[in-house]
């Protein structure tokens, strides 16, 4: 209550004298909240709520200029000392609502592909030594947050010698495969929870963590999502139609669609992984539930993907261990055959 009242005052020190409404708007998975502002001419604003000795604002404003490519919000006014921002007001319809409103494929595909065009625009506007290198010491701090977090905690089930064998084997083919892709510009939080639908161009939320990484990375947000799933076909074409769109304007993708394709679908493990790891550790650690009826799906993510690759069944035989089989392995068992990187 607090906060919010010294959000109220930084708001009159800016609007003297103005009758303004304050609703809230929205929560992150971190500190920050969202308040929106309304104006007694109609208008309204995003106030950007986070505590200064919990988050820290300055890569928030240096990623916004970066990625100013695309629609980001603008930042109309800031009190770094307090942990206040005021920023422009996107709507309040995400990407995610939208999709969830209109279940038809055809608007699924096409609000899909706004979404790529927007993520291709980023990408080209990518320069080294802007962001912070998404490395390989990085990719394994993420890693770790599976056996630490979901394993350990979320399942009470601490890694054995003979797992940890595993888990290792496991990370150390995928890291092979994903250390050579080519960088760019990495959202790092692509999601279409993330995404504003708006008149132009989807607006771009919740970017101050981004990255100089791999390029398969942000489409994996997009198309593997936390609360939202679709049929592997589906995903297979609007990845291809990314592929295409990137070549088209030459951005460093593979020249085999299908050597994209394992790419995209490699770094989908280390990402699902480290959203396990995550949801488990925001639930366990922070208390916040919202994220951990959300885990199953990434699990499924995970049993799809390492038992297609031969490379990766230490992963796959590890899930077997710690969550058994169930009726997806039937499914995955008919409907994706083994492969190898090599093949």
């Amino acid at each position: 209550m607090q906060r919010l009242e010294q959000l109220k005052s930084w708001l009159d020190s800016l609007y003297p004298q103005t009758d303004i409404m304050v609703e809230f708007a929205a929560a992150d998975a971190d500190f920050r909240r969202y308040f929106r502002a309304h104006f007694p001419d109609g208008t309204s604003r995003i106030v950007m709520d986070a505590p200064p000795e919990k988050m820290d604002t300055d890569p928030y404003v240096k990623v916004r200029e970066i990625f100013a490519v695309v629609n980001v919000p603008q930042i109309i006014a800031r009190d770094r000392e307090q942990g206040f921002m005021l920023l422009e007001d996107l709507g309040k319809i995400t990407l995610l609502a939208a999709l969830e409103h209109d279940a038809r494929p055809l608007v699924h595909r096409h609000l899909l592909l706004e979404a790529v065009d927007t993520l291709v625009a980023l990408q080209q506007a990518s320069r080294p030594d802007v962001l912070p290198e998404y490395d390989e010491a990085l990719l394994r701090r993420e890693l770790s947050l599976f056996p630490e977090w979901y394993c350990a905690k979320e399942l009470g089930k601490p890694l054995n010698f003979a797992q940890r064998q595993l888990w290792d084997a496991g990370c150390e083919k995928l890291l092979a495969a994903i250390l050579p892709q080519n960088k760019v510009f990495v959202h790092r939080d692509f999601i279409v929870r993330n995404l504003m639908l708006t008149s132009g161009h989807p607006g771009v939320l919740d970017f101050q963590d981004a990255v100089y990484g791999p390029i398969s990375y942000d489409l994996v947000s997009l198309l593997r999502d936390a609360f939202i799933e679709w049929e592997e076909d589906f995903v297979l074409d609007v990845a291809i139609r990314y592929w295409e769109k990137a070549r088209a304007v030459g951005l460093p993708v593979p020249e085999s669609v299908d050597d994209f394709y394992r790419d995209f679908e490699w770094m989908g493990v280390q990402r699902h992984l480290k959203v396990a790891g995550i949801f488990a550790r925001l639930y366990h650690r922070d208390g916040k539930e919202k994220y951990r009826s959300e885990i199953p799906r990434f699990i499924k993510y995970l049993k799809r993907t390492t038992r297609r690759y031969q490379e990766l069944a230490p992963l796959y035989q590890l899930l077997l261990q710690l969550v058994g089989k169930d009726e997806t392995d039937a499914e995955l068992q008919s409907a994706y055959p083994v492969l190898s990187v090599k093949g």
